[in-house]
């Protein structure tokens, strides 16, 4: 499984790219592993603000749906269209091309409540 070392993570399998006071929000690889193939993403809260550990959308597998979680409180500026028409994307590309909201971050205090790559290892036991 691949962990970028640049990212931070949650409890609930999201990883985080912080750029200022912005963030690109995913799943983990682990996360999309575990959830099997992918078929649709809905997120249905942009220009809205969110509260940290809130639901922001779902993420639909053939066997299940997930709730995605805000992994820091903020304005959600911008969903990944691409997953609409390709949400196998997730699976093949959860860094880069599988991500799925970008926002504006109100509470930079937050950011100290992700979890480093080494922690979240330790959670998910690798």
């Amino acid at each position: 499984m691949n962990f970028p070392e640049e990212l931070k993570y949650t409890k609930d399998h999201e990883w985080v790219r912080l750029n200022g006071d912005k963030a690109t929000i995913g799943i983990t690889d682990f996360a999309q592993r575990e959830l099997g193939d992918i078929v649709y993403v809905d997120v249905n809260t942009i220009g809205e603000i969110v509260e940290k550990e809130a639901v922001f959308g779902t993420v639909e597998a053939v066997k299940t749906v997930s709730d995605l979680f805000m992994p820091l409180t903020g304005e959600v500026l911008e969903v990944n269209k691409d997953i609409d028409s390709a949400p196998e994307s997730v699976n093949t590309d959860p860094y880069g091309k599988g991500w799925m909201i970008n926002i504006r971050f109100t509470n930079p205090a937050e950011v100290s409540d992700l979890l480093s790559v080494d922690d979240y290892k330790k959670l998910i036991g690798v």
